[in-house]
């Protein structure tokens, strides 16, 4: 049995031309996190991780601070869903990602108006009638990350670091707790960016230890240093 750390990247390029970016901020946390690990003790004996540059970039940083040198698997199966195309579909008046962020820049409240398009564009994706307009359907997605945790309890190592993103992690954890489908990314809106989710996963036993632990970010700047995009 392998104990198993999600965690999710850090905070991305949102309203950048390139999304799939760390920014600063996600550089800084990154390494944060590699510290906290390595001064509570914490070893990984594999890397595994989603082939998005900001997986790798979060990887980087966070084992580079933690001293952390182990055998690294690249898993598709941790990528995130294209969420520009998810949101583009559910507002076809909108040509392209520029448009929506211009369109975003005109509410008084940019940030709350694009998590409301997005739970909507999500939901849409999700819901199945519309399954035949997206390049990858929410069913594909969801079996693509459920292969992604059979390659983990496949897995001899002791520990293992996973880095991925948020809709990976949510349909885990919602998988782990027998929550109804519908219910699944209730659990990737509250994910901190960089923060840590533990799981147990073997041949005989898959459970969810905790959820969504951002331990290496609680300091006196803590609220500059939280992001969840």
């Amino acid at each position: 049995m392998s104990r198993t750390l999600l965690i999710r990247h850090g905070q991305a390029s949102f309203g950048a031309a390139d999304y799939d970016c760390l920014s600063a901020l996600g550089e800084e946390q990154s390494r944060r996190l590699g510290r906290w690990l390595k001064q509570a003790g914490h070893t990984a004996d594999l890397v595994v991780l989603g082939t998005l540059r900001r997986h790798l970039q979060t990887a980087e940083l966070c084992l580079q601070a933690a001293g952390v040198t182990a055998p690294r698997i690249i898993a598709p199966g941790f990528d995130e869903f294209d969420h520009e195309e998810v949101l583009l579909r559910y507002r076809p008046d909108l040509s392209s990602v520029e448009a929506l962020m211009a369109e975003l820049a005109r509410s008084a409240a940019p940030q709350q108006e694009f998590q409301r398009m997005f739970s909507a564009a999500v939901a849409r994706w999700t819901g199945g009638r519309f399954e035949h307009e997206y390049t990858r359907s929410w069913r594909s997605f969801h079996a693509s990350v459920v292969t992604g945790m059979q390659l983990l309890a496949a897995q001899e190592a002791g520990s293992i670091w996973v880095f991925s993103s948020g809709g990976p992690i949510a349909v885990i954890v919602n998988t782990l707790l027998g929550a109804p489908l519908a219910d699944t990314f209730k659990l990737s809106w509250p994910l901190v960016n960089t923060s840590v989710s533990r799981i147990v996963t073997g041949a005989q036993r898959n459970a969810l230890i905790s959820y969504n632990g951002w331990p290496h970010l609680e300091a006196a700047d803590a609220a500059a240093m939280i992001s969840y995009r």
